[in-house]
């Protein structure tokens, strides 16, 4: 395909996209589902998984392969906008009251489904074929344990908004505690990355990197008051050219470190100045983003994402493992680390069922691990899968507490507060 046919292909494929995404979304939202599980799931119906098994033609005249590594450059636009948003968003005076829970959520959230990431695969690995030729099985154990450590912490983000949950305690609990989870999950897949290519340069480099940019970003916020003076003189065009450069800047740097560009999004996001005219101009960049950008990554992943692999006894049962271990383990910990730190039952139970949607990061990693040679097409498969399944049940389980709540807040006195959402945790029990 020359370049000239790839202009006009790219936007018949935008087109066919969003239109997709809108329509499944809408199907999807009167099941309770935010817009962003519906762009999952229309981006794994765009690929070999449902278009390519019905039509293997219309897939390949849709998205050429000459096509979709413009698709993925695309998303990683939507990626880092939708990040930096998110932390610009990001209360940091939230985490003095909940900074010794979201430690401790995320510590327990991260070792639990590590842990019995690792053993799962291990004990597979001698019954089921899910690396590709020459991948170490330790590589591809921790790989996989890795993976299922990662929460969805864009998704959570998201919902959070949506469902107007920012002020409560467990949202606060859940923010923090996913961003800290993520940062070092991808530390962790970092240092994976490096045993697969045989050598520690690139954990070191991460490791190096993220120091860095500790120092980089404490430069910045000791320069935002000079920072925003000069930026009120300036037009609002040129603001937004200016958190433009610095939004790709930070993604650059990022990506580069080994960390991924959405870190640097978010890391940016969370310090800069709050002030109207740099709002604006932050706001400004959301609607396209959004709207025309992201649905881009979750088509790409989909269209590497191929469930007719999964045939076979042997694989849909470590599929269904998989699934397992990642509910019982992400969930599990994090719940009953929230308990016996003493936060009520209403809380903990909700913070672990944000904990435990892995959605759209699971997604990024396993990207990552796929251009790397270290997952193969089949367990590719398996990981979309857990991150399907533990991205739809979360909205569900949210509206279920919800109605539990309310069930038993009926037969106490209306001065209670049984949920507990914005108050303070309740002593441990003894």
């Amino acid at each position: 395909m020359s370049t000239t046919e790839l202009g006009p292909a790219f936007f018949l494929a935008v087109a066919v996209i969003l239109v997709t995404c809108r329509l499944v979304g809408r199907l999807l939202r009167f099941l309770g589902q935010p817009p962003v599980v519906g762009e999952m799931v229309a981006g794994v119906a765009l690929g070999p998984s449902v278009l390519g098994l019905v039509s293997p033609g219309a897939e390949e005249a849709l998205f050429p392969q000459e096509l979709r590594p413009i698709l993925y450059v695309a998303g990683q636009i939507g990626l880092v906008a939708f990040m930096f948003l998110a932390g610009y968003e990001f209360r940091t005076d939230k985490l003095a009251s909940v900074g010794r829970t979201a430690v401790s959520v995320s510590a327990a959230g991260i070792t639990m489904p590590l842990v019995l990431g690792f053993g799962l695969a291990t004990v597979a690995h001698h019954w089921v074929d899910i690396y590709p030729d020459g991948v170490s099985p330790l590589v591809g154990a921790l790989f996989i344990g890795v993976t299922l450590a990662i929460t969805a912490f864009p998704m959570l983000a998201r919902i959070i908004n949506e469902r107007g949950l920012t002020h409560t305690r467990f949202g606060s609990v859940s923010l923090a505690a996913g961003a800290l989870d993520d940062a070092v999950a991808w530390i962790l897949l970092a240092a994976v990355l490096s045993l697969a290519g045989g050598g520690a340069g690139t954990f070191l480099l991460a490791a190096a990197g993220t120091a860095g940019l500790g120092v980089l970003l404490a430069v910045f916020v000791r320069l935002r008051t000079k920072a925003l003076d000069w930026a009120r003189r300036l037009t609002e065009e040129h603001t937004f050219l200016v958190v433009v450069l610095l939004l790709f800047l930070a993604a650059w740097y990022t990506d580069r470190i080994g960390l991924y560009a959405v870190f640097g999004a978010f890391s940016l996001g969370v310090v800069f100045p709050r002030d109207p005219v740099v709002t604006r101009a932050v706001q400004a960049i959301e609607p396209v983003s959004r709207i025309v950008f992201l649905p881009l990554f979750f088509t790409y992943s989909g269209l590497n994402t191929d469930f007719t692999l999964l045939s076979g006894g042997r694989m849909l049962l470590f599929t269904g493992a998989c699934v397992l271990v990642a509910v019982v383990s992400k969930f599990g910990a994090c719940w009953a680390t929230a308990r016996l730190l003493g936060e009520r039952q209403e809380v903990a139970v909700r913070v672990g069922t944000l904990m435990n949607a892995r959605g759209l990061m699971q997604l990024i990693a396993i990207n990552v691990g796929l251009a790397a040679g270290i997952t193969s097409p089949a367990l590719f498969g398996v990981l979309v899968i857990v991150a399907l399944v533990t991205t739809v049940m979360t909205s569900p389980l949210l509206s279920l507490w919800d109605r539990l709540d309310r069930g038993r807040n009926q037969k106490r006195t209306p001065a209670a507060d049984p949920a507990g959402l914005d108050g303070a945790p309740r002593p441990a029990a003894k």
